[in-house]
C-alpha cells in the first residue's frame, strides 16, 4: 500500500507542475477579436499567441516563418491588424489568417504560423496540450 501511495503522491505531484507549467490564460481573458501572447514553463523562449474568432480559440507560437523566426508583435499584445481579423508580423507586414494562420498578404505569402495545440481544461483553463510521448 505505502509504494502505491507514493506513486500517486508523485504522479499527482508530476500532474500539477505539468498544468503549472503548460497554462496560457483563462478563456474568458480573450475577447472576441483579441489576440495576446503567453510565456510557459515549458516554452520559456518563445511565446504562445492566443486568439478569438468566432466564438473559437487558435493558438500559434510567436515566429514569423519568413523573418528569421521573430516575435510577432512590435509591443507587448499587439498580434492583430486595424481591422482585428488578421495576425500581423510587426516586422515586415505578413498578415496571416487567424483560423488557419496561413499567410494571405505581405513576403510570407506561400508560409503559415505554426499551430500550438492547446486544450481547455473543465476549469476553463486555456494550456498546451501534451505533445505525443510526453505524459
Amino acid at each position: 500500500m505505502g509504494a502505491r501511495s507514493a506513486a500517486r503522491r508523485r504522479q499527482a505531484r508530476a500532474l500539477k507542475a505539468m498544468d503549472e507549467s503548460d497554462f496560457l490564460c483563462r478563456s474568458e481573458e480573450i475577447a472576441e477579436g483579441d489576440a495576446r501572447g503567453y510565456s510557459t514553463l515549458s516554452a520559456p523562449r518563445t511565446k504562445v499567441i492566443v486568439a478569438r474568432r468566432g466564438g473559437d480559440l487558435f493558438a500559434y507560437w510567436d515566429a514569423c516563418p519568413h523573418y528569421g523566426g521573430t516575435p510577432m508583435a512590435w509591443r507587448t499584445n499587439a498580434y492583430l491588424n486595424a481591422a482585428r481579423d488578421r495576425i500581423v508580423c510587426a516586422s515586415h507586414g505578413a498578415e496571416f489568417e487567424i483560423e488557419t494562420g496561413r499567410c494571405v498578404l505581405g513576403a510570407a505569402l506561400g508560409e503559415a504560423l505554426r499551430p500550438a495545440s492547446i486544450i481547455i481544461n473543465e476549469r476553463g483553463e486555456v494550456q498546451l496540450a501534451p505533445t505525443p510521448g510526453e505524459e
